[in-house]
């Protein structure tokens, strides 16, 4: 069961939720503002945020990337705006999953399920390999950190998965819907939320889809990792 910190204004969506919640055994504390929300987290720790948009001091969305400044606690954003650049633009800003409302409790529960196994990462899994080399970047997945060319990066839970799976399969094109099922653990989904993090995740390599360094998509195939192809001596 999970700590869940409940960020709602409407004092009856706030409370459905939250009896829902407990009754799913979940414990659940629970405000209404987003700068409440802040010292929340900034002083005790969550597995889960919901956070509803529709704040009365602060937009939710900046209240996302506020809450990405302090904390990498998953953040799972409840929103009336269903258009796509608005979901494209709360994932940019750290969203790990969205719902628009309104929404049922069973979609809420299954959201949080698969958010929490992403966030807490098999731990019956294997271990992981101590060190994965690729031209100038390394990833260390025990200590979940990744440097390119000597300088640590600076990367969110989601982007540190991705590419840590992909450094772990050099030159290997990875179709979408294994990157879906084993970094996201979802068996479907929309191939914008892997686009969105595979655009993060370059300009933090320093590189574009128009000139890729390490990151390579193949049109209707798949994503590579591989190190850079050396210039050839003029």
């Amino acid at each position: 069961m999970a700590s869940v910190l409940v960020v709602e204004d409407d004092q009856f969506v706030r409370s459905a939720l939250i009896r829902q919640l407990t009754d799913a055994s979940h414990t659940v504390r629970s405000v209404g503002t987003a700068l409440e929300a802040l010292r929340e987290v900034a002083h005790l720790r969550f597995d889960v945020v919901i956070l509803d948009l529709g704040l009365p001091d602060l937009d939710g969305s900046e209240a996302l990337k506020m809450l990405r400044g302090i904390t990498d606690v998953p953040v799972i954003v409840a929103t009336a705006r269903d258009d796509e650049a608005e979901i494209v633009r709360l994932l940019n800003a750290g969203a790990d999953d969205y719902l628009t409302k309104p929404f049922s409790v069973e979609h809420l529960s299954a959201r949080m399920a698969a958010v929490l196994r992403r966030a807490r990462g098999g731990a019956a899994e294997a271990p992981a390999p101590t060190v994965l080399r690729v031209g100038g970047l390394t990833v260390d997945p025990l200590r979940r950190q990744a440097e390119l060319d000597g300088v640590v990066l600076d990367l969110t839970r989601r982007e540190f998965d991705l590419l840590a799976f992909l450094a772990g399969r050099p030159g290997v094109v990875v179709p979408r819907r294994e990157l879906l099922a084993e970094v996201w653990q979802q068996s479907y989904g929309d191939d914008q939320t892997i686009d969105v993090h595979l655009s993060w995740l370059r300009r933090k390599l320093g590189e574009t889809a128009a000139r890729p360094r390490y990151l390579h998509t193949l049109r209707g195939v798949g994503v590579k990792l591989e190190p850079p192809r050396l210039e050839p001596p003029r």
